[in-house]
């Protein structure tokens, strides 16, 4: 009777994997190798609010570090606005940066938006700080692509 009991059972299992549905693949697609893109865009979003503290660090307790009169900028703005407008930039950036690196889809369009902001105002500081802005301006412009286009990867990782 055990062999019969045995053989039955053994039955009932081929029978049950035949009756299962087939494998479903998981709708969302794994994260391509373009991830790395929005990690590097989050480090440089970092490194610019970075650069951005240390400018409105420079504009607010050295004025006589820039050779340029404040008549003499794009927009006509003493040096201790421009300092807290860096500071602000620059805080509201590295907070932005932390959270894309954790894949928060409000940090991508606000580190967005903070770049645009950065790039702007940085335009505004050219002739006070050329080189300085141009840099800033450039990784900026990398930060909005890298963000841009490759950002819903992450937090898909």
């Amino acid at each position: 009777m055990s062999d019969t009991q045995q053989s039955t059972t053994g039955a009932q299992r081929t029978a049950s994997f035949a009756a299962d549905k087939p494998y479903e693949v998981p709708s969302r697609s794994r994260p391509t190798a373009w991830v790395g893109v929005v990690i590097f865009g989050g480090i440089m979003l970092q490194m610019v609010g970075g650069f951005q503290l240390i400018q409105g660090l420079v504009a607010l307790f050295k004025d006589d570090y820039y050779l340029v009169s404040p008549n003499g900028l794009v927009v006509e703005v003493n040096y201790t606005a421009w300092g807290w407008t860096h500071l602000l930039i620059g805080l509201v950036a590295i907070a932005t940066g932390i959270g894309v690196l954790l894949g928060q889809t409000w940090a991508r369009v606000l580190g967005i938006v903070i770049a645009v902001v950065s790039a702007l105002v940085n335009v505004a500081f050219l002739s006070a700080y050329p080189i300085w802005s141009t840099i800033i301006i450039a990784m900026d412009v990398l930060v909005i692509y890298a963000l841009a286009v490759h950002g819903r990867e992450a937090a898909q990782a």
